[in-house]
């Protein structure tokens, strides 16, 4: 009998520190919102079991397209958000829903295209290879998905002088789908594309197609990252967001990054030293 009322006792004792463990782990626990093409690069996977382990914070992640990004944020619903769209990520701080924004990455875009270079673009400026492209009507494959990287996208058209609304016939083909898609669909019709070069890099069934432009710092593509208002939403976990984001932008976070590679290349390069919004 008091071997019994011991193994009960023990038991409860057992319960109660892994209730106390579980609800430990759940406090030292954040929700960031993301974007898909962040997410599909891998970075997380291999970033975030490293955050653990350095901090104790476990990183619940929401990925969506840019356009959606900030939705749930909005609404409270995350503590802290790490995007890649400048101007969108400036107006949600003005707006007060973020305390501040911090500079913590970039990576670039690449316009990819047949190795054949039917619009002989290869080693031109982005904005002079667009406006060749749209002379010729070079068959282009966008993504048509309002993500960041049509957006981007839309964006350098107008850089080229060009409104693609009103000048894209056949040769402008809209997939509305990711950029595997995207890729996918300009390896089959033979087509230029944008895209980001951490996509390009993991895509293994390339075809025909191959970088024609580059290094055009209008392709820069920056990442920022900001803790959800915590005035303005009282669940936000003000302290825990922010000790994620001192790592994130910290030397030791940095390192990190700049050390996550994919077949030997490196996907993003840190640039926290530079002023945040």
């Amino acid at each position: 009998m008091v071997v019994r009322r011991l193994s009960v006792a023990f038991a409860l004792v057992c319960g109660l520190a892994a209730g106390v463990a579980a609800s430990f782990a759940e406090e030292r626990a954040i929700v960031l919102a993301s974007t898909t093409s962040t997410q599909d690069s891998g970075l997380l996977d291999y970033l975030l079991p490293i955050v653990r382990e350095k901090t104790g914070i476990n990183v619940t992640v929401i990925a969506r397209r840019a356009d959606e990004v900030l939705d749930a944020p909005r609404r409270g619903e995350v503590d802290v958000v790490l995007m890649h769209a400048r101007p969108q990520e400036e107006k949600f701080v003005a707006d007060g829903f973020a305390v501040k924004r911090f500079d913590v990455m970039y990576n670039d875009y690449v316009l990819v295209g047949p190795k054949s270079d039917p619009a002989g673009v290869k080693g031109k400026d982005i904005a002079t290879a667009l406006k060749a492209i749209e002379a010729k009507g070079a068959p282009f494959v966008t993504r048509g998905d309002r993500s960041g990287t049509h957006a981007a996208e839309l964006a350098l058209w107008i850089v080229a002088g060009i409104d693609i609304a009103g000048a894209k016939g056949a040769w402008y083909r809209e997939v509305k789908q990711g950029m595997d898609a995207a890729l996918g669909t300009a390896r089959a019709a033979n087509a230029y594309v944008l895209t980001d070069r951490g996509s390009w890099i993991a895509f293994k069934d390339r075809g025909d197609l191959d970088i024609v432009v580059e290094g055009d710092k209008r392709l820069l593509n920056q990442y920022g990252v900001m803790l959800v208002n915590p005035e303005k939403f009282p669940s936000v976990k003000k302290e825990l967001g922010q000790t994620f984001i001192d790592w994130l932008i910290s030397p030791e976070g940095q390192a990190a990054i700049a050390g996550y590679k994919v077949d030997g290349q490196q996907l993003f390069f840190p640039n926290a030293g530079k002023s945040g919004g």
